[in-house]
């Protein structure tokens, strides 16, 4: 699950919904080379063992123009991790950003149109548990980045269902469940799952291996994440 070039080939090998991925690139110019081969003009370059978007970067080219949101702060040559999404809109910039984390290896999907809910783009944590998706939290965001910690908001489980429908919603459950079953050694997965913008698609985004931490979302029997482990696990100790 930390992988992620790995991690999004198992998933796309037992045939969950996943954005299309580039293959590997070396740094900017490499990416900007496999943009232009693959026809794609926006695309998310994530470090290939990075978490909670540390590293991410949500880039769009059109024509001269291009543009790059992201929580990497560009400091004197040198690449911090911060809390405050940031926009950068020179190309300089991008590339020197792209070129010093390809060493640690780059994961490139093609840019997949979240569905919006009250003018904020939308996410979902799904917390799969010995087989069930028993935890969601929505996340949303007026960037392209949705990480809570990155100072967004949750949303309202229940709008997202009805504005997706019934249908929509559970085959959608049914993918993070599929996507959990790739890593059948582990108890729990915390999945991202994107809805497209018009509710008509939805796709995984990642899988996590520690995506459980999910303060006061409970079961409709009252348990929280790690209370639905405990009660999961118990039966296989008798």
């Amino acid at each position: 699950m930390t992988a992620k070039p790995e991690c999004h080939a198992a998933l796309t090998a037992a045939g969950v919904p996943v954005p299309p991925a580039l293959g590997p690139v070396d740094g900017y110019a490499s990416l900007r080379a496999a943009m232009t081969s693959a026809g794609w003009n926006r695309v998310f370059v994530k470090p290939a063992y990075g978490s909670s978007a540390s590293g991410v970067l949500a880039l769009a080219v059109g024509g001269p123009r291009i543009m790059a949101v992201t929580s990497v702060e560009l400091s004197q040559g040198r690449l911090f991790n911060n809390l405050r999404v940031r926009r950068y809109d020179d190309e300089a910039s991008i590339a020197t950003i792209v070129d010093r984390l390809a060493p640690d290896g780059l994961h490139v999907e093609r840019w997949y149109p979240k569905a919006s809910l009250g003018n904020r783009v939308l996410d979902l944590r799904v917390v799969v548990i010995a087989g069930q998706a028993r935890h969601v939290v929505v996340r949303t965001s007026r960037s392209p980045m949705t990480n809570l910690h990155l100072g967004n908001a949750r949303g309202d489980v229940t709008a997202i269902r009805a504005a997706a429908g019934e249908q929509a919603w559970s085959a959608a459950m049914r993918s993070c469940v599929r996507a959990a079953a790739c890593f059948p050694d582990t108890l729990h997965a915390g999945v991202d799952l994107m809805f497209r913008a018009g509710w008509q698609d939805h796709a995984i985004a990642e899988v996590n291996a520690f995506g459980d931490l999910l303060p006061n979302v409970l079961t409709e029997d009252g348990l929280d994440t790690y209370g639905a482990q405990v009660a999961a696990v118990l039966p296989r100790l008798r």
